[in-house]
This record gives C-alpha cells, sequence and structure tokens, in this order.
C-alpha cells in the first residue's frame, strides 16, 4: 500500500491522529496536513514507530486560510503523483468564544475552516485524486447539524464575514453547526461535481467522541469541566477512525458517492417528517438528516458563495 497516498487534515491529535495510524499500519503512505508544527512533529515520529512504516510525512497547512491551501497544493503536487484519499479532518470549534474571529480571507473562522478551506483544497486535488484507480474524499460532519430539524434554523449567509459582529450575538457552538451544515452540503455538491471524473465525496457524521488533551486545553474553565465529565463515557476516536478507513477503503462504498453516513457505517437518508413522534426518531434517531440538506436553493446559495470567496482571492 505504500504506493497509495492519503492525506489527513487535523492529523495530530484525536480522530485525525488515530486515523493517521490505522492507515500507516495497513502500510498508506500517510501525509498528515497540520496547522501546528511542533505538536505534529512529535507525533509523526510517534506514528512512525507505532506502525513501523516510514512512509509518514509532515506538511504545513492552516486550513482556514486559503493562502495556505494553495501553498500546500503546490508542496504537494511537486512531491507526490496522485492522492489516493483525502480525509477533511481538521475542524474549528473553540467553546465558549463570544467574539468573532475571522480568517486571513476575512471569512468567519468557522466557515473559513470547516467549510470553504474544505471545498477548496478538493477543487485544487482533483486532478491529482483522478489519477488514482480509487479517489475517495470524506468530510467530517457532526451531528450537530440535527439542530435544523429545528424549521427556525438557517444559516447566516449575510453574516459569514463578519457583517453584523458589532451588533449580532456570536455563538460559537451555533457557527460550528451552521458551518457543518455548509459541509454537508458542499458534501453534496463537490459529489455531484465530480461524479463525472470518478471521484466519490461523501461525508461522515461523527457521534459521541472522547475529547483529546489538546482540545482540551482550548476549552473554557465551564467547557473543560463539562467535556472531562462526557470523556468519561465517550468513547476512544479509534472506532470513528476505523469508520474513516473502512469508508475510504472497503468495496462496500467504493460506487457511493454524495452519502451522509452514519457512526453504524449506514447511509443515512433526509427525513420523511419533521412533526410529532417522526421528529423524536430523528432528532434521538441517527438514521436521518434535515430536509434542510434537500433544499436546492440553499445548496446553490452556499457554493456560488463558496466560488466567489475562492475567485476574489485567487
Amino acid at each position: 500500500m505504500k504506493d497509495k497516498v492519503v492525506v489527513i487534515t487535523g492529523a495530530n491529535s484525536g480522530i485525525g491522529k488515530a486515523a493517521a495510524l490505522r492507515f500507516a499500519t495497513e502500510g498508506y503512505h500517510v501525509v498528515m496536513a497540520c496547522r501546528n508544527m511542533e505538536i505534529s512533529e512529535a507525533v509523526q515520529r510517534q506514528i512512525k514507530t507505532e506502525s513501523n512504516n516510514p512512509h509518514v510525512d509532515l506538511m504545513k497547512i492552516d486550513v482556514s486560510s486559503f493562502e495556505s491551501i494553495r501553498a500546500f497544493y503546490s508542496a504537494y503536487i511537486n512531491k507526490y503523483p496522485h492522492l489516493d484519499i483525502l480525509i477533511h479532518n481538521a475542524a474549528y470549534l473553540n467553546h465558549g468564544e463570544k467574539e468573532y474571529k475571522l480568517s486571513p480571507e476575512h471569512i468567519e473562522i468557522s466557515f473559513a475552516t470547516n467549510a470553504f478551506g474544505p471545498m477548496l483544497m478538493t477543487q485544487l486535488l482533483a486532478d491529482h485524486l483522478e489519477r488514482s484507480l480509487d479517489p475517495r474524499v470524506l468530510a467530517a460532519c457532526t451531528t450537530n447539524i440535527k439542530n435544523f430539524f429545528d424549521p427556525k434554523r438557517k444559516i447566516d449567509f449575510d453574516n459569514l464575514r463578519g457583517e453584523y459582529q458589532g451588533t449580532r450575538r456570536y455563538s460559537s457552538y451555533k457557527m460550528y453547526g451552521d458551518s457543518k451544515m455548509a459541509l454537508l452540503l458542499l458534501t453534496f455538491k463537490m459529489a455531484e461535481q465530480f461524479k463525472s471524473r470518478g471521484i466519490k465525496v461523501n461525508a461522515l457524521q461523527i457521534n459521541r467522541i472522547r475529547l483529546s488533551k489538546e482540545t482540551m486545553r482550548k476549552l473554557s474553565p465551564l467547557w473543560k469541566g463539562l467535556a472531562w465529565l462526557q470523556n468519561l463515557t465517550n468513547p476512544s476516536p479509534a472506532g470513528m477512525a476505523e469508520n474513516y478507513y473502512h469508508i475510504c477503503t472497503s468495496d462496500e462504498f467504493s460506487q457511493e458517492t454524495g452519502c451522509l453516513i452514519n457512526h453504524k457505517r449506514e447511509i443515512v437518508q433526509p427525513s420523511i417528517s419533521e412533526k410529532g413522534f417522526e421528529q423524536l426518531k430523528n432528532i434521538f434517531g441517527s438514521s436521518t438528516y434535515p430536509q434542510y440538506a434537500t433544499d436546492r436553493q440553499t445548496i446553490e446559495k452556499i457554493w456560488s458563495m463558496g466560488e466567489e470567496l475562492i475567485r476574489r482571492n485567487n
């Protein structure tokens, strides 16, 4: 498998780290695409040792920055002739943050990292993916999108560049959920765009998971306490990393594209009804996603916004 290349963003902690180890153990050529090189270098050495695989490379990227993504792309194509698997694992969520934070391109940081960054990265690497015999792209989604079962919940398209940062209350939790819904919408659109090129694009809905020490350090004292309590019962990242591996390598998903897959490796369907008992099943189950994600106008709106931001910052 050393000729098969997998790129994993945010591969220095949590599920990303566990996934990098899983692929490396199977003999894949792993590219850890990370922002913090000091932390990542130690993790890279650890993965090489534990997997007995020397083909674990580390490349710098800040997924919130278009400039950084383009620099990563230039470095990647100069080093690797193709790409087999691209996993968008990196995400931004700073629990308790109360003020808008913008990316270098002046995009709200959650949307820059969790939605538009992966969009640009996939577009840039599409030619290299097309050279693979079985190219697959996987985006890490979240159960937070269930908030969109609320018919009043919408993405605040008018405030994704901090237009109302002085007058509208900022919620990092809402922005995270909105940006992950945007990522799902973009996943569906990219699956359509790349289907004729043989590139499969899917999303995995991440459920409860034990937070890493690196993530815990970023939390405010209140959120840190709550996370510590949840970690007592939450499963380790290894199980979700196994889902990454299975979805990106197995025959079971070799022909699937434009899907949201849950932690049980089942393809999630759009909800039929969002009222009464059916709504309770939607909220507490794992087999449906909100009808909001099927709205063509919303899909085209987030796609057009992404294309405009990418074009404007080229």
